[in-house]
Order: structure tokens, then C-alpha cells, then sequence
């Protein structure tokens, strides 16, 4: 099975210039822990999850830091930089691997500069329990 049999084509992405708070509603809105951040030309340029914005606030102390944080912080200060993609035609466990070794739990589906999908670990889980993997 090829990643593109798995990933999710409709990518939500934040823009790096977005506050924290904008993020955040966003990841809760889709119910998603992690998408792609970009640029002013759409091209992504790191990945925010809810482990970014959780260690962003466990380095702040107090309620006027974490608003600091939160309404005028951008997400490029906090988003890891250089997500990991992989391609549509690579194999699922060769998906599986990447993000083991990595420690990731979502890689990004890209042709060439082009994002087009996403791939987690919640799919493959998904798809083994499923009986479609």
C-alpha cells in the first residue's frame, strides 16, 4: 500500500505570520495536533504541533506572558523548522519507519515543492485496525 492510498488530501495550513492564539483555534477547530506552516508564497516552511505551543508555554511563567505568548507571539517563532515529507508513491511502512526514527507523528505528502496531503500515525492505526493494512 502506497502513502497516497492513506494520507489526508485536505491539508490545513497556518500562516508564519499568525499569532499563537489564531493557531490554536485552528488545530482545535480541525481537531488535529499538528499542520504545516507557510509562508507569504504558500510554501511550507516548518510544521506546528501542539507540543510546540505546550513547550512554548511551559518556558513563560505567569498569566501576562502566557496573553504575551498567545496574542502576539507569530507561529514561525515557535514552529519546528524543516518538516518531514515524504512522497506519494513511497510505501506505507517506509511512512511508518520515517516517523519512528523520527519521533514524529505526521509526515507531510509532497511532489516536489508541493504539499498535497498528510500522512499520521492515527492513519496507519487506522488502517491496521481496519483490516485495510
Amino acid at each position: 500500500m502506497t502513502v497516497a492510498e492513506l494520507m489526508q488530501r485536505n491539508v490545513r495550513t497556518v500562516r508564519s505570520e499568525a499569532s499563537v492564539a489564531e493557531a490554536i483555534v485552528s488545530l482545535a477547530d480541525a481537531h488535529i495536533s499538528g499542520m504545516p506552516v507557510v509562508d507569504g508564497t504558500g510554501k511550507v516552511i516548518g510544521v506546528l504541533s501542539t507540543t510546540d505551543v505546550l513547550t512554548a508555554e511551559a518556558e513563560i511563567d505567569g498569566p501576562a506572558a502566557r496573553q504575551v505568548l498567545f496574542e502576539n507571539t507569530a507561529v514561525r517563532d515557535i514552529m519546528t523548522p524543516r518538516p518531514f515529507t515524504i512522497a506519494p508513491d513511497e510505501d506505507i511502512r517506509e511512512a511508518a519507519r520515517q516517523m519512528l526514527y523520527a519521533d514524529v507523528h505526521r509526515l507531510f505528502v509532497a511532489e516536489g515543492d508541493q504539499v498535497v496531503g498528510i500522512i499520521s500515525t492515527t492513519d496507519i492505526v487506522r488502517a491496521v485496525a481496519t483490516g485495510r493494512l
